[in-house]
Order: C-alpha cells, then structure tokens, then sequence
C-alpha cells in the first residue's frame, strides 16, 4: 500500500479550468441536484449550499417535486439568478439556476 502526504493547510496547484481543490476531478456539465429524497427539513439548505458552491456565470440544475418557487425566490435574494425550467412535471419539475456573472 502506498501512502501519499498531502499538506492539507497548504494551496492545492491552480488547475487550467479554474478547479482547484486538488482532487483531480472536473465537471464538464452543470451538477445536477435531485432534492427529493432530501428530507424537506434540509432541502432549502442543502440547495443554498449547492449554489453557493458555483461561481458566477455557471448553473446549477435540480429537480424537485414541484416548481420550487419560494427556493428561487429566496436563492434570488442571495445572488442575481437567471432560471429556466427544463422539465414542467407532472411527477418531478427540472429547473436549471444561473448564478449572473
């Protein structure tokens, strides 16, 4: 087995897409969220933390039991947002959220 010792209060290398958490990993499409089997108690909370996650400029896209619209009210009010609903229900609503650059 070999061990690798990673300096974790150290500055990850910048990544040419702009990633830089050091994983190794990049996301070419936009994260896709399905809060329904979130417990309703968490969901708002778990979306704001989602969003929070993208930078301007990129979206986020989750799906939901309904037309989540206090959510996107409540994430308008967090930062400028663009949204586009993909897929209108009628069992799951599917809603692509732009943070604005």
């Amino acid at each position: 087995m070999t061990t690798q010792h990673v300096d974790i209060l150290g500055s990850a290398p910048q990544e040419p897409s702009g990633h830089s958490c050091g994983c190794g990993g990049h996301d070419e499409a936009d994260p896709v969220l399905d809060v329904r089997p979130i417990p309703h108690a968490i969901r708002h909370a778990t979306v704001f933390g989602a969003f929070d996650a993208i930078a301007p400029g990129q979206s986020l896209v989750i799906v939901a039991p309904h037309l989540p619209r206090p959510l996107l009210a409540q994430l308008a009010e967090r930062a400028p947002i663009d949204t586009e609903v993909l897929v209108d229900g009628p069992d799951a609503w599917t809603v692509r959220i732009t943070r604005r650059a």
